[in-house]
């Protein structure tokens, strides 16, 4: 422990020298060096913020209502490219209730980037939410619908919750302590201090704990997302003799579907969505509003067209 203690006293003098040499040969590096040390620290110190909730539900393996937390967090690094994989952390899920009704809050954390990116873009806010909800099915063994809305509210459960959950994951300190301690060579110290372009203090690989390798994981939108196409549908208001509007009727036609189970159908008042894992997306502002208690749905397997009649209010 003690000839340990030395060789680590010994190579942070040598880093401090390099660093001396540095502010005076080259001091547009040193202070890059260290503004991007300070920049980091601030990052490892940020907390994840609530920026939306979604609300959709669990079909399997017991269906419950579950609400999405997505979070912006510094912590959280920012995918390198569009092509690369999105890194972000999922939070456990945990079991709420209010009053009689029992539901599921996952937080999930992306790098506010990310989001900010998505919230100027409609399309772009899906496809993350349906990455987002794919890593959650993939994670937990959870079937999830992906019917959802977002709620007027940015984060179900409190705050505090949300990030003891997220953070919770963390090393603990003994483990950052722990890897304070293994050694780096001066070979690293030196290559870290001398590449002006790109400054890091990294341990050597491998020597992360797995704790903390967990904490970021890394979903790919080619490998992930879906794209999942509009099918062909025809829309036509029912009216009675006297021409009065009695009920909407729309037929969608599903090629190669084979089975009502299949498809997931939401209507409310005003608009109405149907989905077929994988496969086709149909959300549809209705002309009128629709009585949805009474609206009725079957699957012709012939055709392999569903119709659905939506009564009028």
């Amino acid at each position: 422990m003690e000839s340990s203690s030395k060789g680590l006293l010994t190579q942070v003098t040598q880093f401090w020298n390099l660093l001396d040499d540095l502010a005076e040969t080259n001091p547009e590096s040193y202070e890059k060096f260290i503004q991007q040390q300070l920049k980091e620290g601030k990052q490892l110190c940020a907390t994840p913020e609530p920026q939306l909730c979604l609300q959709t539900r669990i079909l399997k393996p017991k269906e419950k209502v579950l609400f999405i937390n997505l979070c912006q967090w510094k912590r959280i690094p920012a995918p390198q490219s569009t092509t690369h994989p999105v890194p972000l952390s999922v939070g456990r899920p945990e079991d709420m209730s209010e009053t009689s009704d029992v539901y599921t809050v996952i937080d999930v954390a992306y790098n506010p980037d990310v989001l900010q990116a998505a919230e100027k873009d409609q399309v772009k806010k899906d496809q993350l939410i349906r990455m987002t909800m794919k890593c959650i099915e993939e994670q937990f063994q959870f079937t999830l619908s992906y019917s959802y809305s977002i709620t007027k509210f940015r984060i179900k459960g409190s705050i505090q919750r949300m990030k003891q959950n997220l953070m919770g994951m963390q090393a603990d300190p003994t483990d950052l302590r722990e890897k304070m301690r293994k050694e780096l060579t001066p070979e690293q110290i030196s290559r870290t201090v001398s590449n002006s372009d790109h400054f890091q203090l990294l341990l050597p690989k491998g020597e992360v704990s797995s704790k903390t390798r967990c904490l970021i994981e890394e979903i790919s939108s080619t490998e992930i997302q879906v794209e999942m196409k509009e099918p062909a549908y025809e829309l036509k208001i029912v009216a009675d003799q006297n021409e009065k509007p009695l009920e909407i009727e729309i037929k969608v036609e599903l090629p190669g579907i084979n089975s009502v189970s299949l498809c997931d159908l939401s209507v409310s008042e005003d608009d109405l969505l149907i989905e077929v894992s994988e496969k086709y997306r149909l959300h549809l502002n209705l002309p009128e509003s629709v009585d949805t208690e009474m609206t009725t749905a079957r699957f012709i397997k012939e055709k392999t067209t569903l119709i659905v009649t939506m009564p009028l209010v």
